[in-house]
């Protein structure tokens, strides 16, 4: 039986090809500097997807959440990083989860340290988390006050151990300038590996966000490399010129419920809370939540004519179609829509089907 005929409702299609291509590609990049690669599994969020990044020698994962770390637990996993700063309201389900699996967290001021190093009762890591121009989160790169007391604390600890430095230069997704983005993030960590590795002979820098992991082609002498989302990609990381429109992994699946052919729009089953509301804004101002494409037994193929979601609504969404693909789309009919943000639209469906009509985990799916 197809693949296509097991889908009734909006349904998350996964790429197994593809995504395989996705994880070889950053994998390869990363050990041709002589980088270990630390995926952020945010993007997953799956066991079986993490059994495929384990054949292309990924042996540590980052979580976004204790939540997820929990669902990550007893997969094989060396180490499993918390790359949020560290929630000291969750200590007792840390302390649970580090009795069995190798954990680190992320820091950010003195006070979360100090409330791990009275309460932890196994042995955890953790990163300091810089902020070198992100203005998110992140103790400032040249605060080494707070870094010195932070790491104070830990020292007087025997449970709490410093792994090393962690930045995330977000600010990628939004300066076109990435090289300078990275050649900044990276003298950062230089920097600061100077300053502290007589200290600390041992500690590492890990930096990561997809476009400029996709795009750069030296990372200095950073040790570790943390993207996420270039396991599937999506279309913000084609517009950003991290991937092409075909390395995209996933694709949803959606029912046509109505079709107005005077207006050019198709009405389909799948809206916010499928797809999530992350939009992009074209040349002519036209918000786009989404892009159509063909599907077929074999996955999905881009169309000749350009037709995308310009609106949706809780379940809804209206395509704005082209000729093309009104002259021959029915009620009734599925077509695939290519998300805008990957992480989102999974986290949304909590599931995959493979196009061989298998279901592929998810953290927040039953499947």
């Amino acid at each position: 039986m197809s693949y296509l005929d097991q889908i009734s409702s909006p349904t998350l299609l996964i790429d197994e090809k593809i995504t395989r291509a996705n994880i070889k590609r950053m994998a390869d990049k990363a050990a041709s500097q002589g980088k270990k690669l630390v995926p952020h599994w945010k993007t997953a969020q799956s066991h079986e997807i993490g059994n495929w990044a384990k054949e292309y020698g990924i042996k540590e994962v980052t979580a976004s959440s204790i939540k997820l770390a929990e669902y990550l637990c007893g997969q094989g996993w060396d180490t499993i990083h918390i790359a949020f700063p560290f929630n000291i309201r969750e200590t007792k389900k840390l302390n649970e989860l580090a009795a069995n699996q190798s954990l680190s967290v992320q820091i950010v001021n003195p006070i979360t340290a100090q409330k791990l190093s009275d309460q932890l009762t196994n042995p955890v890591g953790f990163f300091i988390e810089i902020d070198a121009g992100y203005g998110r989160t992140g103790v400032h790169v040249s605060d080494f006050g707070t870094i010195k007391e932070i790491l104070r604390i830990a020292k007087s600890s025997n449970k709490l151990k410093f792994r090393g430095f962690y930045l995330h230069p977000g600010h990628t997704y939004y300066t076109p300038d990435k090289q300078k983005i990275y050649k900044q993030s990276i003298d950062a960590l230089i920097m600061l590996k100077t300053k502290y590795s007589s200290e600390f002979p041992d500690l590492v820098t890990r930096l990561g966000d997809t476009p400029g992991c996709a795009v750069m082609e030296d990372f200095g002498d950073v040790d570790e490399l943390g993207p996420g989302n270039f396991v599937f990609f999506d279309l913000m990381q084609a517009e950003l010129g991290s991937c092409s429109r075909e390395d995209i992994a996933v694709c949803l699946a959606v029912p046509v419920v109505d079709i107005n052919r005077e207006r050019g729009e198709i009405l389909i089953h799948g809206g916010g809370v499928h797809l999530a509301k992350d939009v992009l804004i074209d040349k002519d101002g036209n918000k786009n939540f989404g892009e159509v494409v063909a599907l077929h037994e074999n996955g999905w193929s881009l169309l000749p004519d350009r037709s995308y979601l310009k609106s949706i609504s809780q379940e809804h969404g209206v395509i704005k179609a082209s000729q093309s693909l009104l002259n021959q789309v029915q009620v009734g009919d599925l077509l695939g829509i290519l998300p805008i943000h990957s992480c989102m639209t999974a986290d949304c469906m909590g599931g995959y089907l493979s196009l061989d009509g298998q279901w592929v985990d998810h953290a927040e799916g039953c499947h």
